[in-house]
């Protein structure tokens, strides 16, 4: 039997223990995926190419390509969902990898905080951009920026708690607002504005596990005025309200 589906995720990235039966699933999704090995061997094809995970082999799933899978035996893996916002440098990694010795402790890392019930929407997510560093390190080469869209990033990065436009951006990087949006998304896989929301969203993050700030001056330094929309940002980002991880870290 072939099933052929289209699978959705929101911002938030994830992280899950799963099994496979013989059956030969063929989907695609939006996000990107990883498949790490944890016991028993599953075959897959994504997109013309063929290969398994099974101990020291990992599959990477690029966002919006086919992939098929099936299994006879006994078996479990880690399998993490990753916004390509959060990991555009994804889709230029090869199928099938190797995992190193660092890669390996790093899995079985990430095993344990599973099973222990380590893994609230918050830590799976810093767990999840380590890991993406990790294979970023590894597997991807250095691909040179153009000049402008450098320009446009270092922009945000500086101002990103500050009201700026798209066509304010634009003029930095000497681009019409076309040229900047199709650009950037070919560099980072994302637009110009959800790329500062990211950026807030990480230094919110930031100041509320490591400050004693409120939540209100923290909204502020991010750039909400608007306690309100700061929260309902931070939750349909990261899945739980600021207030929730004020709870957590205590």
């Amino acid at each position: 039997m072939v099933l052929k589906v289209i699978h959705s995720i929101n911002d938030n990235p994830s992280i899950s223990l799963r099994s496979y039966c013989s059956d030969v699933h063929v989907h695609s999704h939006d996000y990107h995926q990883l498949v790490l090995p944890i016991t028993g061997k599953l075959d897959m094809c994504v997109d013309e190419n063929e290969g398994y995970v099974c101990q020291k082999r990992a599959a990477v799933i690029a966002q919006g390509r086919d992939h098929g899978f099936s299994s006879v035996d006994h078996n479990q893996f880690l399998v993490a969902d990753i916004p390509s916002i959060l990991a555009p440098e994804l889709k230029e990694l090869p199928s099938f990898i190797k995992l190193d010795d660092s890669l390996l402790q790093y899995n079985h890392f990430l095993h344990r905080s599973l099973l222990q019930g380590q893994t609230h929407h918050n830590s799976q997510r810093q767990m999840l951009v380590l890991l993406v560093q990790l294979l970023k390190e590894r597997f991807c080469a250095t691909k040179p920026i153009d000049h402008r869209i450098q320009s446009a990033q270092n922009y945000i990065d500086r101002y990103f708690n500050q009201t700026i436009t798209l066509a304010e951006i634009a003029a930095i990087a000497h681009l019409s607002t076309r040229q900047l949006s199709q650009l950037f998304k070919d560099h980072f896989n994302t637009t110009p504005l959800s790329y500062q929301i990211e950026k807030r969203m990480q230094h919110a993050l930031h100041l509320l596990e490591t400050s004693n700030a409120s939540i209100e001056s923290i909204a502020e330094s991010v750039g909400y005025k608007n306690l309100s929309a700061f929260s309902d940002r931070f939750k349909k980002h990261f899945g739980c309200s600021p207030k929730h991880i004020r709870q957590i870290d205590k």
